[in-house]
């Protein structure tokens, strides 16, 4: 085993050496600039670049020319927002629906849309312990809709709790009403099957990150085929990417995610397998070893409800931030690192009716493609060891089991 043992999967993976090698090329020899069309270089850049766009529409059931592509996930959905947001309603007012667990590269782009005008309605989900946790209803979505609705945006699954949420339903409710729907799918992308005609889908962002792909690239699938729409563009200059995105295309890196989403459709079906029988060696492990532990989410025996490498867990009487400073060979995180420096508790837990101090004591193991049945054997014994020594240090330091159990289980 290396150290430190990695499992925050979702918050990054690791660049597949498969991934590193075709993206080589294109920083030594190959490495013009796709908009140079005048020379070798600039043609040999623009072909690599049409053909990672075709083999990404491929496999998300898209056209080619239905990909912008972007610096990630956050960049995508910003730009399907705001993009449709501003586009729909030159008056700056409408309604939009997304969900209260949604990522913050999403909540945060609706609050800025709230306070220019636009009514945001954020939808509640299943509550904890339901079995499933976490899920926003398409009837939930359908009763929400109004006559000057413009926009529906639910992320595919969650950063968080890895809740599958019933996207294909919702899609078909919004063409049905004549609504623009958007999902974040960077968490489901090259994990779960995703095809934007079955899914009623106008636009998808996607991240090359957290599918073993480099960091500062992504895409945004915009549909071109009826009915049309209108997107703003957030970035202007040059004119690349039919001009919803000017700039210089980052071509190792389209590269990189192209063949790193290959290799994931490729893989995906003994993948999953591997990575949901890993997610419950390492769960039954926990709740056989150690008392007051909860899981959060979605139950794992319906894989349809859940990402199979996410497992979220509360321990009872630990303060997640001191257990994980406390184990600097295992790394973990108490939730999204896009809020990491937000010293509350995760939104997407209390959402669940999580309390504040279950919250505060939950931790999110993320695991992929490199991690093996000897790190999760070693995760459960550093975790075992930790958590009894820090609820020794806490007995002795005066707290008794109810002082801080809050309301762990709500």
């Amino acid at each position: 085993m290396q150290m430190p043992v990695y499992m925050d999967n979702h918050a990054t993976t690791r660049v597949d050496p498969r991934v590193a090698e075709a993206m080589w090329p294109f920083m030594s020899e190959a490495y013009g600039n796709p908009g140079s069309t005048s020379h070798a270089f600039g043609w040999e850049a623009k072909r690599a670049v049409d053909v990672a766009r075709k083999k990404i529409a491929e496999a998300i059931g898209a056209e080619p020319r239905e990909s912008v592509f972007t610096s990630g996930a956050t960049e995508s959905n910003d730009l399907a927002i705001r993009g449709i947001a501003e586009a729909e309603r030159k008056d700056r007012r409408g309604h939009i629906i997304s969900v209260a667990t949604e990522h913050a590269a999403v909540l945060d782009p609706l609050a800025k849309l709230g306070r220019r005008g636009f009514d945001v309605t954020l939808l509640g989900v299943d509550q904890a312990p339901a079995p499933q946790a976490g899920v926003v209803h398409a009837d939930q979505v359908a009763e929400a809709i109004r006559d000057d609705t413009v926009l529906v945006s639910v992320m595919a699954a969650n950063n968080e709790i890895g809740v599958i949420q019933p996207i294909e339903e919702i899609g078909r409710i919004c063409r049905r009403r004549g609504v623009l729907f958007h999902t974040d799918a960077a968490q489901a992308n090259g994990r779960v099957p995703l095809d934007v005609e079955r899914l009623h889908v106008d636009t998808m962002s996607l991240s090359a990150h957290k599918m073993y792909g480099p960091k500062g690239v992504g895409a945004l699938y915009v549909r071109n085929r009826r009915p049309r729409f209108q997107l703003e563009a957030l970035i202007d200059g040059g004119g690349q990417e039919r001009n919803l995105r000017s700039g210089t295309l980052n071509v190792p890196g389209i590269v990189g995610m192209a063949r790193a989403l290959e290799l994931c459709v490729e893989e995906m079906d003994d993948e999953t397998a591997r990575l949901g029988r890993l997610r419950n060696r390492l769960h039954d492990q926990l709740m056989n070893r150690l008392t007051g532990v909860t899981r959060n989410g979605p139950t794992l025996d319906r894989p349809e409800w859940r990402l199979p490498g996410n497992l979220n867990v509360t321990f009872e009487y630990i303060d997640g931030e001191s257990l994980l400073m406390s184990m600097r060979d295992l790394a973990l995180s108490a939730g999204s690192a896009c809020t990491s420096t937000n010293p509350e508790p995760s939104h997407v837990l209390r959402a669940l009716g999580v309390g504040d101090v279950a919250a505060r004591g939950s931790i999110r193991f993320g695991l992929g493609r490199f991690n093996t049945d000897e790190e999760v054997d070693f995760a459960v014994e550093t975790i075992c060891r930790t958590v009894t020594r820090l609820r020794s240090m806490s007995s002795m330091a005066g707290k008794g089991p109810g002082d801080d159990a809050g309301n762990s289980n709500t």
